[in-house]
C-alpha cells in the first residue's frame, strides 16, 4: 500500500512540474512574441524629420577668430596744469577737428605776468643796442656786452616760458574725432591731469585679434578680412591685415594681428566685440550642409538620404538611407562634404536620432536648422 502512495506522489509531482515548465515556457513564448510584433510595428512607424537639398556653394578658405575694435587715435584728454575751469566750447558726443579749442582754464594774472616779462625783455633789448653804440666808441668793455646779451636772451625765454604755461591752460583737441562725455563743469577746480573728456577717431578704426601660431604662413599684410558684429546682423565690415605682433606670446602659443577697417558711416565704436574672418588661399565651390545633418562617430561620420521606394502594396514612400561622409572645413552654420554626398541629393538635417538605415520618414520643414556661414544671435 504504502508502494501506490509513494508512485501516486511521484505521479503529482512530475505533473505539476511539467505544468510549472510549461507555464514557464509559455509565458516567454508569448512574450517574444508579442516584443516581436511591437518591434515589428515600431520598424514600419514612419518617422517625421526635416529635410533639404545639398547644393554645391562658393566657398572662401578663411580664418575665424574674434576680437575688439580699437581706434587708430584715441584718448582721454586732460590740461597739463591745474586750474578753475572758465570756458567750455563742446557739447558731449560731437565731431571735433584739429586744435579746436575745448577748454580754458582761468588765466588769473597770467597776461599782467606776460607783459611785465615782455617789458623786461624789451629793456633788456635797448640796452644792449645803446651799450653796443658805446663799445664802437670804446666807452664800455666787451664784457659789459656779453652781459647785456645774456639778460635779453633770459627775459626773452621767461617770456617763452610764460606763453607756454597760459597755452597749457588751453585744451585743444589733438586731432580730428568724436568726444564722449563730458566730465567736468564750468566753475570746478581741475587738477593737472584729470579726464575731460574722452576723444575718438572713429574712421578707420583697428581690430585687434589672436590667430593660432599654425596659422602664421597663412596670414600676412594686405590679406582680406571681413568683420561681423552681434549689434549689427546682416552687416560686415570689409578691411585688411595691417600688421602682425613681433612675437608669439608664450601663454597662450598665440599671435595678436591688427586689421584696419573703413568706418565711413561711424557705426563701429572703440571696445565692440567682433567676428573676424581671414581670407586665405583662393576661392573653391564645395557640397555644403548644416552641421547639424552629420552624425558623428569613431567610427565614421554619416548623414542619411532621403530615397524613394515602394511598399509592400506598391505604393510609393520615402525611406532614409545611412550613407558615410568624408567631411572639409567648417564655417558658421556649414559642413563642407568632401565625399558622399552629390549636390541636388536630398539630406535629413534634423530628427535623425530616431532613423536607422531603411526607416520610412516623412518630411516636415515647417523648422529647419540654420545654414548659414556666417550666423549671428538674435537681438533679445
Amino acid at each position: 500500500m504504502s508502494r501506490v502512495r509513494l508512485g501516486r506522489r511521484m505521479v503529482v509531482m512530475l505533473v505539476s512540474v511539467g505544468i510549472l515548465f510549461g507555464l514557464i515556457f509559455g509565458y516567454g513564448a508569448v512574450k517574444s512574441y508579442f516584443i516581436a510584433q511591437f518591434l515589428k510595428g515600431y520598424a514600419n512607424q514612419v518617422q517625421t524629420v526635416a529635410a533639404m537639398k545639398a547644393v554645391r556653394t562658393p566657398w572662401q578658405p578663411t580664418l575665424r577668430s574674434v576680437g575688439s575694435i580699437t581706434a587708430v587715435n584715441g584718448a582721454s584728454l586732460s590740461a597739463e596744469v591745474g586750474g578753475i575751469v572758465d570756458s567750455i566750447y563742446f557739447k558731449s558726443g560731437e565731431d571735433v577737428t584739429q586744435g579746436q579749442v575745448l577748454l580754458t582754464l582761468r588765466p588769473n594774472n597770467d597776461p599782467a605776468v606776460l607783459a611785465q616779462l615782455e617789458a623786461n625783455a624789451a629793456l633788456a633789448a635797448i640796452n644792449l643796442a645803446r651799450d653796443e653804440k658805446q663799445f664802437a666808441v670804446s666807452a664800455v668793455s666787451e664784457a659789459q656786452l656779453d652781459s647785456d646779451r645774456a639778460t635779453l636772451a633770459a627775459d626773452r625765454a621767461q617770456v617763452v616760458g610764460q606763453k607756454a604755461l597760459m597755452a597749457e591752460k588751453i585744451v585743444r583737441a589733438p586731432f580730428a574725432g568724436r568726444l564722449g562725455i563730458r566730465q567736468v563743469d564750468v566753475g570746478q577746480y581741475l587738477a593737472a591731469g584729470t579726464d575731460i573728456v574722452s576723444l575718438q577717431q572713429l574712421n578707420p578704426v583697428y581690430v585687434d585679434f589672436n590667430l593660432p601660431q599654425q596659422a602664421l604662413p597663412e596670414v600676412a599684410p594686405g590679406q582680406k578680412v571681413e568683420v561681423t558684429l552681434d549689434a549689427y546682423p546682416g552687416q560686415s565690415f570689409a578691411g585688411t591685415v595691417d600688421a602682425l605682433d613681433s612675437a608669439v606670446d608664450v601663454a597662450s602659443r598665440s599671435i595678436a594681428v591688427r586689421a584696419t577697417i573703413d568706418n565711413g558711416k561711424k557705426l563701429l565704436r572703440p571696445g565692440m566685440f567682433a567676428v573676424v574672418n581671414v581670407s586665405t588661399g583662393a576661392p573653391d565651390d564645395y557640397v555644403t550642409l548644416p552641421q547639424t545633418a552629420v552624425t558623428y562617430s569613431s567610427y565614421g561620420d554619416m548623414v542619411y538620404l532621403v530615397t524613394h521606394g515602394k511598399d509592400a502594396k506598391g505604393k510609393p514612400e520615402l525611406i532614409a538611407a545611412q550613407v558615410f561622409v568624408t567631411l572639409g572645413p567648417t564655417r558658421g552654420d556649414q559642413v563642407a562634404v568632401l565625399k558622399g554626398v552629390q549636390p541636388g541629393d536630398e539630406v535629413v538635417v534634423a530628427g535623425q536620432v530616431k532613423l536607422h538605415n531603411g526607416t520610412v520618414v516623412a518630411i516636415n520643414n515647417k523648422l529647419l536648422p540654420s545654414d548659414s556661414p556666417n550666423p549671428n544671435p538674435p537681438n533679445e
